[in-house]
């Protein structure tokens, strides 16, 4: 008799321990009162806790994403060791509005998964800005092999960088600074968008332009608009993203209209080497 009742308080708490699990995972997601409301209350059409759900996993998705969003980027300029195309201020306009967010977000406490893809962005970012720097981001055509490249710029710029970053997230800047950058974001990112575009424009084709980039981008500056919304209430940050998104839409029209001159121009080049 006592095996049988044994088997079964082992199961039971085996039960226990699975759902204390369960419950700590959902919560990475859902607050405690939501979590009740589903899984307690099995309430599945609270609108209040499914609009939370919501922004919360579309922030953790976009962090997620985030990690190698710019990878690409990186990997296409690495491999043809030239950043042709690439406007370096567009770069450092983009860079510093990722800096002033995550400067302003962390500073305010908002919650992570509202603003956590900026630090990742804000990495690659500055190695896309580093290796424009060293490659340099001119085509190099017939005797002209040189590009406008130094290695010494590249390594300044990191260290510089890096100084900048410590003083805005450390506690050295004060929070009406940082809200002024943060609040300067929109016309800062639309320019250094608009100057990526002009720069297509003139060049005809958008160089080492990396599609998956610019695409991610786009979609994950969308979703942060509802995500800001849901998590900060912050208005400066939500019409941030609101601009992000028409500066990132405007790069990812031209890719798709210039995407045709740029395989025909591989193509003869292709050829020519033949």
């Amino acid at each position: 008799m006592g095996t049988p009742t044994l088997l079964c308080s082992k199961r039971l708490q085996v039960a226990d321990e699975m759902a204390e699990q369960f419950k700590q995972l959902c919560l990475l997601l859902l607050t405690p009162q939501c979590y009740d409301e589903f899984f307690v209350n099995f309430n599945f059409l609270d609108v209040p806790c499914l609009k939370a759900a919501l922004s919360k996993g579309l922030g953790v998705g976009i962090i997620a994403g985030s990690m190698l969003v710019k990878v690409p980027q990186i990997t296409k300029i690495f491999g043809a060791k030239s950043a042709e195309g690439i406007s370096i201020a567009s770069v450092f306009l983009e860079l510093f509005a990722i800096t002033a967010n995550v400067a302003y977000s962390y500073t305010n406490k908002f919650p992570f998964s509202a603003w956590g893809e900026g630090l990742f962005l804000a990495l690659q970012t500055s190695a896309v800005a580093a290796m424009v720097l060293l490659y340099g981001n001119q085509a190099r055509t017939g005797k002209k092999k040189e590009s406008g490249g130094s290695a010494v710029r590249a390594c300044l710029f990191l260290v510089v960088y890096s100084v900048l970053f410590l003083v805005l997230t450390t506690g050295f800047t004060p929070l009406d600074v940082l809200w002024s950058l943060q609040a300067a974001n929109v016309p800062i990112i639309l320019a250094g968008k608009l100057i990526q575009a002009f720069a297509n424009y003139k060049a005809g084709s958008t160089g080492q332009l990396s599609a998956v980039t610019v695409f991610m981008l786009f979609g994950g500056s969308l979703a942060r608009i509802f995500t800001s919304y849901q998590e900060t209430g912050d208005m400066t940050m939500i019409i941030t993203y609101c601009g992000s998104s028409f500066a990132n839409a405007i790069i990812a029209t031209q890719l798709i209209y210039y995407w045709p001159r740029g395989a025909g121009k591989k193509e003869k080049m292709r050829k020519k080497k033949e």
